[in-house]
């Protein structure tokens, strides 16, 4: 039996969201129907090209080998797809995985402004901090902290970003303002669980404040930061979050600000798809414009402690 084209695509489709349904709405189809076609697929190549995974379907290797044939058939299609003065018009479904302050400051404002000219385009973002998956089944693009080691897969570099040290100005009215590390260390620290961080740089900056005890800490930014507001302690927050908040006082920038790397990733059969590229071209352009906040430069002057 010979493979037809129509379930290479669907295949593919499977491949990019790790989930029946999610494939099927992307395609217009019964994620039953979905689950047929790939069935049919399997037969016609004699073996399996999905195995579960704890994120959704995986590819076997045998579905990796489908995939790259899926790719082939979806690029020819493309070209036969741009509008009459010859500009591609995007469109599909496009899931993403990044950190939680990535996702919100600097990914959705990329999509909206690429969905601007390309409506029918749509973006996923599961917000995630963790290391970058050895399948990347599910996902098309992996933002990540620090530079990442992995196999079958490009890993792109997008910019920094600045950690600092932050109080609210009613906790320091209340403790008083630390004017020296050394007097940080007896606060109370607002930063990520230590036993359940998976990312090895966000782990890093704890070298700069040994001893200093946890007072409240989360897997999620945005608890720190809305923590360090409510006088939780001092947080060591991204310099692009804090920043936002006027009643956030950043402590001794110049002893602590710790520079950490975004990294893309993805396998290359995604970064040919145009929606794909799209987004990536769209994350970057987003880095720069970002890049005085990421870097803590906004409006550093006002938010800096005096001694």
């Amino acid at each position: 039996m010979t493979s037809k084209p129509d379930d290479l695509l669907i295949l593919l489709e499977v491949s990019r969201t790790g989930r029946f349904i999610s494939a099927a709405e992307g395609l217009g189809l019964n994620h039953t129907t979905v689950a047929r076609r790939i069935g049919d697929l399997e037969k016609s190549l004699g073996g399996h090209v999905l195995v579960r995974g704890r994120g959704g379907w995986e590819l076997t290797e045998l579905g990796r080998r489908a995939v790259a044939a899926a790719e082939n058939i979806a690029d020819a299609m493309a070209t036969l797809e741009d509008d009459d003065d010859g500009a591609s018009q995007l469109s599909g479904i496009v899931r993403m995985s990044a950190t939680d302050g990535f996702s919100a400051f600097v990914a959705a404002p990329a999509v909206a402004r690429l969905r601007r000219d390309h409506p029918e385009l749509s973006v996923e973002i599961v917000a995630a901090t963790r290391r970058p998956s050895q399948v990347r089944s599910g996902v098309d693009l992996e933002v990540v902290v620090g530079e990442p080691q992995v196999h079958r897969a490009e890993a792109l570099r997008l910019g920094e970003y600045v950690l600092g040290l932050y109080a609210s100005r009613s906790y320091l009215a209340e403790y008083g303002t630390p004017k020296a590390l050394d007097e940080v260390l007896s606060h109370g620290l607002v930063y990520f669980i230590d036993s359940m961080l998976q990312v090895d740089s966000l782990d890093a900056p704890r070298r700069l404040l040994p001893g200093m005890r946890d007072s409240l800490s989360s897997t999620n930014v945005f608890v720190h930061v809305e923590a360090t507001r409510a006088g939780a302690g001092i947080g060591l927050l991204p310099c692009f979050m804090a920043d936002q908040h006027g009643d956030l006082v950043r402590l001794l920038p110049d002893e602590v600000a710790e520079r950490l790397g975004y990294w893309l990733v993805a396998r290359p059969d995604s970064l040919r798809q145009p929606a794909v590229s799209a987004v990536v071209v769209a994350l970057r352009q987003g880095m720069v414009e970002f890049e005085d906040a990421l870097l803590g430069r906004r409006r550093q002057d006002e938010r800096y402690a005096q001694g």
